[in-house]
């Protein structure tokens, strides 16, 4: 199991998501809350997974220099989750306040998973060998196994 690809299918499976979150009307309040709640799920599942195994792993393979991009990745994350997340939970889906947040959220989340693609993924593999990448792979797939139940 390829980490990297499990990832990038992650990123996809979300954006996918929030495209359909952002491209739906104040009338489409039953529609926003499901998107919502699946979009929700998965990027619990998902931060769960990077911050747990992928990105120590990455940290660990790469050292200082890949400090700033775990430390980056990190707070990118706590931003959505604490801050945006919880503010677009607390809007009303018929609003056009929850559009104008649901697009800030679709674009945090393009930017950190674009950088991860781009710079981290690329940096990873470089930095680790195929053994390691198969048994970080391994292990998030186990974990997403678990988290999904």
């Amino acid at each position: 199991m390829n980490p990297i690809e499990m990832l990038k299918s992650d990123h996809d499976k979300v954006r996918a998501l929030l495209t359909k979150l952002t491209d739906t009307t104040t009338a489409a309040i039953k529609t926003r809350q499901q998107l919502l709640e699946q979009i929700e799920n998965e990027m619990q599942v998902h931060t769960q997974l990077e911050e747990e195994i992928f990105y120590p792993a990455f940290k660990d393979a790469g050292g200082k220099e890949h400090d700033k991009m775990f430390f980056e990745a990190v707070e990118e994350h706590r931003a959505v989750q604490q801050l945006v997340m919880p503010d677009l939970k607390k809007s009303d889906p018929g609003s056009e306040q929850f559009s104008g947040r649901a697009k800030v959220l679709k674009e945090l989340i393009e930017h950190h998973a674009g950088e991860e693609e781009s710079e981290m993924f690329p940096a990873a593999q470089k930095a680790m060998s195929k053994e390691q990448l198969q048994e970080v792979g391994e292990r998030m797939d186990k974990r997403k196994k678990e988290l999904q139940k």
